[in-house]
C-alpha cells in the first residue's frame, strides 16, 4: 500500500499550487479565493523511487462556525487521521498567524510525523522562514511552489518519513477484504454474517462503526482479513449528511484492500455517492463485488435480479466487469457465496498470462479489427507482454502512441476480457513506443 501523505493548512496558502506541481496534473483548482478546494483530492506521486499517494485538503478554519468551513474542516481531520505524513502549509509572505499556532497546536495532538512547508518564498528569503520555528512541530522546509524551488530537498524529507510506513506485504498471505458503502447499508452486519459472530457493532443509526476494524479469520483452509469499515465518525458541530463523508473513511481501506465488497443498500436508488464509491475502487485497481444487501425486503420476480442487474451496469458502466451478489445480511440469504466470490475475483485478478499467448491474442483482434490510423499513419502492435497482476496490467509497444484510439484501446480490452476470465477485476492496458524501456 502507497503511504499517504496530507497537505493541510489555512486558505490559500498553496496547497492546491503544490499538489499539482508535484502530481503533475491540474487535479485541483487553484485560485486565489479561500474555500476553492472544498473535498480532499488524491493523486499518486513519485520521487527517487518511491511512490506515495498525496491528498490535497480545503483550508483549516479551526474556530470558524460557518457551515462550508466546517464541512472544510472535518474533510481535511478525516485526511490527517489517515495519513502517513502531514505537510503543514503556511504562508512564507504573510507570516505567521494566530490560526497558524492553532492548526499546529491540533497537529501536534495527532501524534503524526508533520513537515512544516513555509511556501511563497519566491526570492529565497529564508529569514522570512525563522518565525515559523516557534510553532515547535516537525521539521521545517522554505519553498516557492509556484516557482518550484526547494522542492528537492521537502520531497527528500518525505521520502525519507515514509520509507518507514511502507510495509511489505509480500510474506502476508492473507487476503483481505475491504467493506465499502454508505453508511447504514449493512458493512457491519455482513462483515458478522462472514464471521458468524458479532465482531461489530451493529445499529440502525448510520455511523456508527467510528473507524476501520481488522479482524483475522479463516474460511475453508485459507486466511483472510475482513477490514468493516465507518461511513463517517460523527460529530456534533457537523450538520451535513453524514453520506457526504463516507466516500472518505472507506478510501484508506479500499488502497490496503485485495479485494473490495461495495455493498448498496437494494430498498434504495443507487446514488452519486454509491457510484463515488465504486469509482474509488476501480481507480486503485482492486478487484470488487457489487453487494445489493436487503434483498428480503424487494418485491421479487424471475427477472428482478436482471432489472437489477442492468440498472447497475447503466450506473457503474466505467466497471462494467464487476461481480454482483444479491444478498440479505438480517437473514443471512446469499451471504454464505461471498466467499467463494471473493476467491474467484481474486484469483481473476492474479492471473498471469504468456507473453506469447497475450500476443496471439492481440494478433487475432487486430485481425478481426485493424488498427486505427490518423493522417495516413497506421498504429502498429509491436509487442504485447503483462507488467504485473492485481489488477491485471499489459504493456503494449507501438510506432506511435498517439496514433491509439482510446475507443481501439477498450475493444483490446474485451477481445482479452473475451479469452481470459478476469470477471470482477479492472485489466490496465499501457500503450508506450517501441524506443520506451
Amino acid at each position: 500500500m502507497k503511504p499517504l501523505v496530507a497537505i493541510v493548512g489555512r486558505p490559500n496558502v498553496g496547497k492546491s499550487t503544490f499538489f499539482n506541481k508535484i502530481s503533475g496534473k491540474r487535479n485541483s483548482i487553484v485560485s486565489n479565493m479561500p474555500g476553492v478546494t472544498r473535498d480532499r483530492l488524491y493523486a499518486d506521486a513519485e520521487w527517487c523511487g518511491v511512490t506515495f499517494t498525496m491528498v490535497d485538503t480545503g483550508g483549516i478554519e479551526i474556530n470558524s462556525e460557518d457551515q462550508m468551513w466546517r464541512h472544510i474542516k472535518a474533510q481535511a481531520e478525516i485526511a490527517v487521521e489517515t495519513a502517513d505524513v502531514i505537510l503543514f502549509f503556511v504562508d512564507g509572505k504573510q507570516g505567521l498567524t494566530a490560526d497558524d499556532k492553532v492548526v499546529a497546536e491540533y497537529l501536534r495532538k495527532s501524534n503524526k510525523d508533520v513537515i512544516v512547508v513555509v511556501n511563497k518564498l519566491d526570492n529565497n528569503e529564508l529569514e522570512q522562514s525563522f518565525e515559523f520555528y516557534e510553532l515547535g512541530i516537525g521539521d521545517l522546509f522554505a519553498i516557492s511552489a509556484e516557482q518550484s524551488k526547494g522542492l528537492g530537498d521537502l520531497l527528500d524529507r518525505i521520502v525519507e518519513l515514509i520509507r518507514d510506513k511502507v510495509v511489505d506485504e509480500e510474506d502476508d498471505k492473507r487476503i483481505k477484504i475491504a467493506v465499502v458503502g454508505k453508511p447504514n447499508a449493512g458493512k457491519s452486519s455482513i462483515t458478522n454474517r462472514i464471521l458468524g459472530f458479532d465482531r461489530v457493532i451493529v445499529s440502525d443509526i448510520a455511523g456508527t462503526t467510528r473507524d476501520a476494524i481488522d479482524t483475522d479469520f479463516e474460511y475453508d483452509g485459507r486466511l483472510y482479513t475482513i477490514i468493516d469499515t465507518a461511513g463517517i465518525r460523527r460529530k456534533r458541530s457537523i450538520d451535513e449528511d453524514v453520506e457526504s463523508y463516507s466516500v472518505m473513511r472507506s478510501l484508506a481501506a479500499i488502497r490496503r484492500a485485495d479485494v473490495c465488497l461495495i455493498v448498496l443498500d437494494a430498498s434504495e436508488e443507487i446514488s452519486e455517492q454509491d457510484v463515488r464509491i465504486a469509482g474509488y475502487v476501480h481507480e486503485q485497481g482492486k478487484p470488487s463485488i457489487v453487494v445489493m444487501n436487503k434483498w428480503d425486503v424487494i418485491e421479487k420476480d424471475t427477472h428482478t435480479v436482471n432489472a437489477y442487474d442492468k440498472k447497475l451496469h447503466t450506473e457503474l458502466a466505467f466497471m462494467d466487469y464487476f461481480k454482483s451478489a444479491y444478498v440479505s445480511a438480517k437473514t443471512g440469504q446469499r451471504v454464505e457465496k461471498l466467499m467463494n466470490i471473493v476467491d474467484e475475483v481474486y484469483f481473476n485478478a492474479s492471473r498471469r498470462i504468456t507473453t506469447g499467448t497475450i500476443n496471439d491474442v492481440i494478433a487475432d483482434a487486430v485481425a478481426v479489427n485493424d488498427t486505427p490510423t490518423h493522417n495516413g499513419r497506421r498504429l502498429k502492435i509491436l509487442y504485447t507482454t503483462q507488467a504485473s497482476s492485481n489488477p491485471p496490467t499489459f504493456i503494449l509497444f507501438v510506432n506511435d502512441v498517439t496514433l491509439m484510439h482510446f475507443s481501439y484501446k477498450r475493444y483490446l480490452e474485451n477481445s482479452i476480457r473475451k479469452v481470459f476470465d478476469f470477471s470482477g477485476t479492472p485489466v490496465r492496458l499501457i500503450i508506450r513506443n517501441r524506443e520506451e524501456d
